[in-house]
């Protein structure tokens, strides 16, 4: 098939930063007020007739089935999940003037470059149910899905609006795909159901490209999109650009790549479940009070408050995209960021108004999300152990070796200060008949990377320290986090000599405990998803399979492949715009020795030149040009599939039966 025209310039990967990645949302906003239509049709009438269009049910954005189990507030807050864009239409616009087109959302589209039979298979897209494959181009001459909702595009997450400034008079399809400049007949804007709509658990697709709404849930987060397969239609794995795509992992996002911070660290998308019970702290705002809220994102960065936080992804996706854009240089990062002043877009920015106005009723939706148990499954009896004594094993395992961090239920002060009285605390508690019920399974604490042990990458995240572009969405208490101490961490360039990395202060080089809710459905493990097998396959078989993989990898170490991202082949990498100055990159290097550095805070690209110029492949990177990468590398934890070995010292047999125990979930 023929891919998208979509490219990326140096580790621009558009997805990065449309996923939104919070853990959940929890805000006390003003609601918007409005009502449904009087004569609204049932889910099941959504489904008969292909091509027809619906009353408009969503607030004036779009039609989305509703869910009779849902109050009238929680359907509204449901819409603003699945289809609401914040006004981003006009950011992605831009976005694909200023990139000459190599990063258009409407080509993506077009079924003449993409054929919707093969965006799961190419992608891991998520095709709407409410719409089918295009016979023939439309009056534009574009072949887009036949949908029911006039805004939808065909892929759940992106909706399409009339572009203002279209001029039929100058549009041509044909010469629109060489010259990004013609406005075309639509902007395409993007919500956050891009990447946490996936597929159901419970009621597996039979044919992924071509899901029922039945087969689709709101929360659990896509773990089959290939971000990477997106952008890469032009490159050619001599483009160092590239290698660079090609270590992200399926299911994984790297928010921080538009507003960079210089580490290449995509991450997996946090299911929602059970939010209502995430355990809160009190924390320092920015304004010197105190308030409880929840740690958010992997490092726990957004910590004002759910209502705050969630806004930061608008902003993050495309919202106030003039004013955002001003405060950093996108992509290149050549210059320091500037915070992101929320009262001022509050003055000046109607659509953060209008978004903080649906945070209520889409934090009411959000905590209607429950747990997904594989005992629900079809089928999904036959992967569960009938042994209780082995599953009260795992229990007692699990409350052993797991539950004073994977659970929220925690013992009284007094007793957790009692070593011995809260290990007796914590068995009793698992093995309770109530355990799981209302649990979130973490006690969402920050804890230090240095004890965690896994990839850092994450956790060294600056986008949320002082003077950094979301300063204001993190909270004093953060952003004067002492350091976690020294990482002591693999050299791939020369074993014998570890590299001893200082965690700096402020905020960086923690990771806060995840959620272990219905994990049996979302293998593989670990934030950046390097732990088990990928197997494309969301049958709820499939989905056991590559659980069982990921446990059986996190308990027994031994088996992980000690994953190391390298160039497959020589490349070059264009340090500037233009591709003016190259420096060849040779076969077998780490990837993230070149895609963690910030050059502006390192060596020139000219000093990068003469240190490349004289380089053979053969010769390797020891001396002069390995120490400077390593001293200018952002993350020099170059291992992803390492760290979080809690648990591995412990019998076979408890391993196994905590793998069944935690299959419950």
């Amino acid at each position: 098939m023929n891919k998208t025209r979509l490219i990326c310039t140096c580790c621009l990967m558009l997805l990065a930063v449309i996923m939104c990645i919070v853990g959940g949302f929890y805000g006390t906003p003003t609601a918007v007020a409005s009502t449904y239509s009087e004569s609204i049709p049932v889910a099941s009438e959504y489904n008969e007739t292909p091509g027809t269009e619906y009353t408009n049910n969503c607030d004036g954005i779009g039609y989305l089935p509703p869910d009779p189990n849902l109050t009238e507030a929680e359907n509204r807050g449901r819409c603003t999940w699945y289809l609401w864009t914040g006004g981003n239409d006009k950011y992605y616009r831009d976005v694909a003037k200023r990139t000459e087109g190599e990063v258009d959302l409407l080509s993506l589209l077009d079924g003449k470059i993409v054929d919707r039979d093969k965006r799961f298979e190419e992608f891991g897209a998520v095709n709407d149910p409410g719409c089918e494959k295009a016979t023939e181009p439309d009056e534009y001459g574009l072949l887009l899905d036949k949908c029911k909702d006039p805004e939808s595009t065909g892929i759940i997450g992106l909706r399409k609006f009339k572009n203002p400034n279209f001029d039929p008079v100058q549009w041509n399809p044909e010469q629109y795909q060489q010259d990004a400049q013609i406005e075309p007949p639509y902007r395409i804007g993007q919500s956050c159901a891009i990447c946490h709509v996936a597929f159901n658990p419970l009621k597996p697709p039979k044919d992924p490209a071509h899901p029922k709404w039945e087969n689709l849930v709101p929360a659990l987060g896509n773990q089959y999109i290939k971000e990477n397969a997106l952008f890469d239609a032009r490159l050619k794995p001599d483009d160092f650009r590239w290698q660079v795509l090609n270590t992200q992992k399926p299911g994984t996002s790297d928010t921080s790549r538009i507003a960079t911070d210089h580490i290449n660290n995509p991450n997996v998308v946090n299911p929602i479940f059970n939010l209502g019970d995430r355990p809160k702290y009190p924390e320092v705002m920015n304004d010197g009070s105190t308030q409880e809220v929840n740690h958010i994102l992997k490092d726990g960065a957004d910590s004002i408050g759910v209502a705050n936080a969630s806004l930061r992804v608008y902003v993050n996706i495309g919202m106030c995209g003039d004013y955002w854009l001003s405060l950093h240089d996108a992509v290149f990062g050549r210059k320091p960021q500037r915070p992101f002043d929320i009262e001022k877009a509050k003055k000046e920015c109607q659509d953060w108004n209008n978004t903080e106005a649906r945070m209520a009723d889409m934090e009411a939706f959000l905590k209607t999300i429950e747990p997904m148990h594989l005992a629900n499954a079809p089928g999904g009896e036959v992967f569960l152990t009938k042994d209780e004594e082995v599953l009260k094993r795992g229990k007692i395992v699990f409350a052993q070796s797991c539950a004073t961090c994977h659970s929220s239920k925690q013992p009284p002060a007094e007793i957790a200060a009692d070593p011995e009285k809260a290990k007796q605390w914590y068995v009793e508690s698992v093995l309770s008949s109530d355990f799981l019920d209302h649990n979130f399974l973490s006690d969402d604490k920050r804890y230090p990377v240095t004890l965690i042990g896994t990839n850092a990458s994450r956790a060294l995240g600056t986008n949320a320290t002082k003077g950094h572009i979301w300063e204001e969405f993190s909270s004093k208490t953060y952003k004067e986090l002492p350091s976690p101490g020294t990482l002591t961490l693999e050299n791939p360039l020369d074993k014998s000599k570890p590299i001893e990395f200082e965690v700096r202060s402020g905020g960086v080089g923690y990771y806060r405990t995840p959620s272990l809710i219905s994990v049996w459905a979302t293998a593989p493990i670990l934030h950046n998803n390097s732990l088990g097998k990928y197997n494309e396959d969301p049958s709820v078989e499939g989905r056991v399979d590559a659980y069982n993989d990921a446990m059986e990898k996190l308990l027994w170490p031994e088996k992980r492949e000690g994953i190391i991202s390298r160039t497959t082949q020589e490349s070059t990498l264009a340090l500037s715009q233009r591709g003016i100055i190259q420096i060849p990159v040779p076969k077998g290097m780490p990837v993230n020795l070149l895609a963690n550095i910030n050059p502006r805070e390192a060596v020139t690209d000219l000093n990068l030149v003469n240190l490349f110029k004289d380089l053979k492949p053969e010769g390797g990177l020891k001396g002069k040009l390995g120490r400077v990468l390593l001293r200018a590398n952002k993350s020099p934890d170059f291992i992803e599939d390492k760290g979080h070995t809690f648990g591995s010292e412990l019998p076979d047999e408890d391993k196994r039966a905590l793998i069944e125990f935690v299959k419950t979930f």
